[in-house]
């Protein structure tokens, strides 16, 4: 579904990123993980055309060229790390109609696409709800049903757990554990990766430095500190715990 070679897109000596030679099959759920500025966001962008890079990319069997681009767009669903950057019509089902629409979707399928989508997520309350109106895990959670609409074949990921409550996050794992489109999910949430991925690839200063199993690359300290992160803590030994002590006198009992 995704395969890079020396994909190479620098904005100047210690910006951007590097020679990324990567492939990903169909259906795998690859958790992308980096300090800031490693490079995760640039190589998403790189990955849905939206930054011009060098070396060659193939993206659901097509090379990112000019002429297939408009279908590479059209394969792929692209959830920003910021929802206001996503979001732009009045409320939250307009969004997600507008791209089916100008896909060429009826008016009246795109709505029951929409409709479904927010079933699914239990969002039907945000179905007419001005966006921006919206709390920001709101607005997160309306972009994610933005992307879902449009029934891509990719699903790329830029910290989609960002602003959710625990509940949201919670819901939000169950959605990707529960898709079978290929999905890279870049994150600082090492948690979520670790539930939610088989693999992960680690990024350095715009270098792809790790590409391994989650059993094994989220568990090894040193590789995880040595570029800028820690274990997450679902995978950190568990501390001896305190003993519960008995309650004294007028303190009623659990």
């Amino acid at each position: 579904m995704l395969t890079t070679h020396h994909l190479t897109c620098l904005f100047d000596a210690d910006h951007g990123i590097r020679d990324i030679t990567l492939s990903i099959g169909a259906g795998e759920r690859v958790g992308l993980i980096g300090a800031n500025g490693a490079g995760k966001t640039t190589l998403l962008r790189c990955l849905v055309g939206l930054l011009p890079a060098e070396g060659t990319l193939t993206v659901a069997g097509l090379p990112m060229t000019p002429a297939h681009l408009p279908a590479i767009r059209r394969a792929v669903g692209y959830v920003l790390q910021d929802p206001d950057d996503q979001l732009f019509m009045p409320t939250v089902l307009e969004d997600m109609i507008f791209g089916p629409v100008n896909a060429g979707v009826p008016r009246e399928e795109a709505i029951r696409r929409a409709d479904a989508c927010l079933a699914e997520l239990g969002l039907t309350s945000l179905r007419d709800r001005q966006n921006h109106r919206l709390s920001g895990g709101e607005k997160k959670m309306a972009s994610i049903a933005v992307i879902l609409t449009m029934a891509p074949a990719l699903l790329f990921f830029d910290e989609p757990s960002a602003y959710l409550d625990p509940g949201n996050r919670r819901r939000l794992i169950s959605l990707l554990m529960s898709r079978h489109e290929t999905q890279v999910i870049a994150s600082h949430d090492l948690d979520m990766i670790a539930e939610t991925c088989d693999r992960v690839v680690v990024m350095d200063k715009g270098r792809l430095v790790c590409d391994g199993r989650v059993s094994e690359v989220l568990t090894d300290k040193a590789l995880l500190e040595a570029h800028g992160l820690e274990l997450p803590f679902c995978l950190q030994p568990v501390p001896g715990r305190l003993k519960p002590q008995p309650a004294s006198d007028g303190v009623r009992k659990p």
